[in-house]
């Protein structure tokens, strides 16, 4: 099937308050432009280098997220343009964020990545984590970062059951977070939860935004990273 196909079938699944992220990380522009052509408008990348080098040379009206895990030294290359950092997972990287967006004169949406996987990761806050992190004087002073909802990583089984659950515990810590840092600020609203694989049962379990790259695009070549 094409990708504009791909595309059709998937938005078909998709509400009207879901976001469709298109993780286009290892496709070169002239594939991802396939989607673009067919009215996608927000991608997502893993690699610094790799946004980079598309932002530079396809359409100004694409929102980058950046959905990978971000090196603080690597943050400056993507100040000027970045829509959304999804995978913030402290409190040093948010500051290094805010200072670089405080730079370009931008202020810049972020997610803070939870981990929510009951499986070896090396990224991601624990609920504990989160909490302190809000409650720092630090993030409180910062003034060129938004943080406008969270985002999560379910566990790559097939048990589904476990899948809910993780995505579940997201969600309720969302509401918790909500309930106690952000009630009366409307912009912190996002859930991003779901890839190709579980992307519906995130959908069921309250995302507000899901991140798919195989099921439009195909199998990716990781010999081109």
């Amino acid at each position: 099937m094409s990708i504009q196909s791909n595309l059709e079938r998937i938005k078909a699944t998709i509400p009207d308050n879901v976001t469709l992220v298109a993780i286009s990380k290892t496709h070169p522009a002239e594939v991802v432009m396939e989607a673009y052509n067919a009215g996608q408008r927000i991608f997502g990348e893993n690699k610094v280098q790799e946004m980079v080098a598309k932002y530079e040379t396809m359409p100004k009206d694409i929102d980058w997220h950046l959905v990978g895990h971000l090196q603080s030294n690597k943050v400056k290359y993507i100040a000027p343009f970045v829509s959304l950092i999804h995978s913030v997972d402290g409190l040093k990287l948010l500051d290094v964020i805010n200072k670089e967006a405080e730079k370009e004169g931008r202020i810049i949406n972020c997610l803070l990545q939870m981990y929510i996987a009951k499986e070896e990761t090396k990224f991601g806050l624990s609920s504990e984590e989160l909490e302190d992190l809000l409650k720092s004087s630090e993030y409180k002073k910062m003034k060129n970062i938004k943080v406008i909802g969270l985002m999560g990583m379910a566990s790559f089984v097939d048990n589904t059951e476990k899948v809910k659950s993780e995505f579940r515990y997201l969600t309720s810590t969302f509401k918790h977070i909500k309930d106690l840092y952000f009630k009366d600020i409307q912009d912190f609203k996002e859930i991003s939860m779901g890839m190709s694989g579980d992307y519906e049962i995130a959908i069921e379990e309250g995302s507000t935004m899901v991140r798919i790259g195989s099921s439009i695009f195909g199998h990716r070549d990781y010999t081109k990273q």
